[in-house]
């Protein structure tokens, strides 16, 4: 529960003709994630480097490795690279959570925050250890999936549900997202509230500059569809080239596109080259929103999904998709207006629509257009972290926002009036302070 407290009144005198004044106590945040890079990893970058630092302290701690690491340092983040941590389980998630302990231990973070299966496993049972008086899970998509064994999405929701009861509070990237943490009983219903996934909207292009496909080969002549992320089982980018091959069958002059790298790489290349595919598997590119933004249909066709960073920038830059109804996909992408849908592994599907957007152009662009405009007016970073804040807020008593200063106002007396005698009155509006009425 939170109330409303009294803005911050105009500064009389500039901090530095001060004598020296003590800094008031900020409430220490630890987000504890299983890998800090790809798209839980943004998402939590963006939440540590966003969260209010005259409120908040933040740090992070996590996997070794990335190029997230050096970035959030640069911010100002406080990181912890846990050595040993790895992102499937094994004989040495004990000495990791004995380091997380410790670490706990020794900073007595106010909040902890953890992120993904692994991180939210180990990081909820080390603060339950030490008796954190905040936690809060954030569910960015499910480690427990159909192509898991029997067995593993027994283990696995066996060990999601076990520290249920450690958590004050979940977060998920979107609604639909949300109802399946409580449906698949890994949070209890009324607990959830929806953060919305944010990216880094100034650095998304919109207007899709062509020249970038000569970065990778491509002349500018006829439509490219591409699409963007790692190339491994959860994307499923066999069904892409599949879906490409039936689309090439169509429209010959179409070329296709796979900004990314990963573990299928290879097997990718090799399907795009038995069924003929005019494939261009570019590896690693930093300058990845730039290449999406000059695809003519962005496509995703992952088997599982929270949400897709990659599906929320190609939006972002007005790229008329395709994707997978899967998890919290159809959230961003409603047919006819944002985008078309097409089941997970249905490759006729999935090519139909993507003609059908080549085949309509102008109704494609306004597609994109609709979808920029949900993204720049849902997904920025100032909205999450308003979401992530005012979560932390109602559990630590802590006001969501101040009343405008309007909301409370002291009628000011004349400058040259002395100033009142004891029990002269002094004018107050008290219609609406500090939640009164």
């Amino acid at each position: 529960m939170t109330g409303t407290w009294t803005a911050t009144p105009p500064v009389v005198v500039e901090p530095a003709q001060l004598p020296p004044q003590p800094r008031p106590d900020r409430v220490k945040v630890l987000h504890v994630i299983t890998r800090f890079w790809a798209g839980a990893g943004g998402n939590t970058l963006l939440t540590a480097v966003g969260t209010d630092p005259e409120r908040y302290e933040v740090w992070v701690a996590g996997c070794p490795g990335g190029d997230l690491w050096d970035r959030a340092r640069e911010a100002g983040v406080r990181c912890e690279e846990v050595r040993g941590f790895r992102e499937v389980l094994g004989a040495g998630d004990a000495l990791v959570l004995w380091r997380l302990v410790r670490l706990m231990r020794r900073e007595r973070f106010t909040v902890v925050h953890t992120h993904s299966a692994k991180g939210g496993f180990l990081g909820r049972l080390a603060a339950w250890l030490t008796r954190t008086p905040v936690v809060v899970h954030t569910f960015h998509g499910f480690s427990v999936h159909d192509g898991l064994s029997r067995r593993r999405r027994l283990v696995y929701s066996l060990l999601e549900r076990s520290v249920r009861p450690c958590t004050d509070a979940f977060l998920a990237v979107s609604p639909r997202v949300a109802a399946e943490s409580v449906q698949m009983r890994f949070a209890r219903p009324g607990s959830v509230e929806v953060a919305p996934s944010a990216v880094e909207l100034d650095e998304v292009p919109f207007d899709g500059d062509r020249d970038v496909l000569e970065r990778i080969g491509l002349s500018d002549d006829g439509p490219v569809v591409g699409t963007v992320g790692r190339i491994d089982y959860q994307k499923s980018p066999s069904d892409f080239v599949r879906m490409a091959a039936r689309v090439a069958e169509v429209r010959p002059d179409v070329r296709f596109v796979a900004v990314g790298d990963g573990p299928m790489a290879a097997d990718v290349q090799a399907l795009a080259d038995e069924l003929s595919v005019p494939l261009t598997v570019t590896g690693y590119r930093s300058d990845a929103p730039a290449l999406a933004a000059a695809m003519d249909v962005f496509v995703i066709t992952s088997r599982y999904e929270g949400l897709g960073r990659a599906l929320t920038e190609a939006l972002a830059s007005a790229r008329p998709v395709v994707a997978t109804a899967v998890n919290g996909v159809p959230d961003l992408v409603e047919p006819g207006a944002t985008g078309l849908l097409a089941a997970h592994g249905d490759v006729e599907a999935l090519a139909t629509c993507v003609l059908w957007l080549l085949d309509h152009p102008a109704a494609a662009r306004a597609m994109g257009v609709a979808g920029r405009a949900r993204v720049r007016a849902g997904f920025s970073t100032d909205v999450m972290c308003a979401a992530v804040e005012g979560c932390y807020g109602r559990l630590l008593g802590l006001p969501e926002r101040p009343l405008a200063s309007s909301d409370a106002r002291v009628l000011a007396l004349p400058e040259q009036t002395a100033a009142p005698k004891l029990g002269a009155p002094v004018l107050v509006d008290t219609r609406r302070v500090a939640g009164g009425r």
